[in-house]
């Protein structure tokens, strides 16, 4: 990839970018596992989005996932977050990624059709709108192997909804579907799946004839007004590291794959 400008090949492996017409398409293309989320991905994602950010083609940003999901999260085992340093490999590389999508100065779409969840949900509400088909939900389900939410959810999620509601979501980990959802402010819109994709392109098309310049002086306004972005990736980092060393983790990591509930012992 050249410093003057984007790339449209495929940055890594799991993540394919397009440009066209104006449009850049970021799409995590893991349709398998659902577009779970590797380090490198988050590394290439961040990548594209800083650079979209100087390029003079680039007029609006699409974010989504492929298949019927729009990211599960983090694709990494218990092996990897146990004694290996990978898990806050993975955690810095989704605050790069966010900080790039909430730093751009073209407006960004997330367009989630399906499930968002953990560091997805992160991704999504980095976004300036976020438009959710009628089959789509949300979850921050961190508590239950022992986490707490990261990749700036916990200023993301409060912001969009306050903070009663992100407790809510963050201790108990609910799925919040994608009416209910909209209802609290999560969402920018909600369509009917048929016509999901229609209704996507609609708003692109406005955002494609809207001024640039006004566009991104209001994200910078808004953003400005309601997101801490960097005091909330720092108490994140520090409260997972000292998370990822629990026995608890072991127990919810080690529950979770064996399709129990975990005994939860506080230490």
């Amino acid at each position: 990839m050249s410093n003057s400008g984007i790339d449209t090949q495929t940055i890594v492996a799991g993540l394919a970018v397009s440009l066209v017409d104006g449009v850049l398409s970021v799409t995590i293309d893991r349709p398998e596992s659902l577009n779970s989320l590797t380090p490198p991905m988050l590394e290439g994602m961040a990548d594209v989005m800083e650079r979209a950010g100087g390029d003079p083609r680039v007029k609006v940003v699409r974010l989504g996932g492929a298949g019927r999901g729009f990211s599960s999260g983090g694709a990494i085992t218990l092996a990897d977050f146990w004694g290996s340093g990978s898990a806050m490999t993975y955690v810095e590389a989704c605050n790069r990624a966010v900080r790039a999508i909430a730093a751009m100065p073209h407006p960004v779409v997330a367009v989630v059709q399906g499930p968002a969840a953990g560091c997805g949900v992160s991704l999504a509400l980095a976004c300036d709108l976020v438009l959710a088909s009628e089959n789509a939900f949300f979850t921050l389900a961190y508590t239950n192997i022992g986490l707490m939410p990261d990749g700036g959810a916990s200023a993301t999620v409060a912001a969009a909804v306050g903070r009663i509601r992100a407790m809510r979501m963050a201790l108990l980990a609910e799925q919040v579907p994608a009416v209910e959802a909209l209802a609290c402010g999560l969402v920018s819109a909600v369509y009917p799946a048929a016509d999901f994709q229609a209704e996507v392109d609609k708003v692109i098309e406005r955002l494609l004839a809207g001024p640039p310049i006004a566009f991104a002086k209001t994200k910078e306004a808004i953003n400005a007004a309601t997101l801490e972005l960097e005091p909330a990736f720092a108490r994140e980092l520090q409260g997972q590291a000292l998370l990822l060393q629990a026995s608890d983790f072991v127990e919810g990591a080690s529950a979770f794959r064996q399709r129990r509930t975990p005994t939860f012992t506080g230490s």
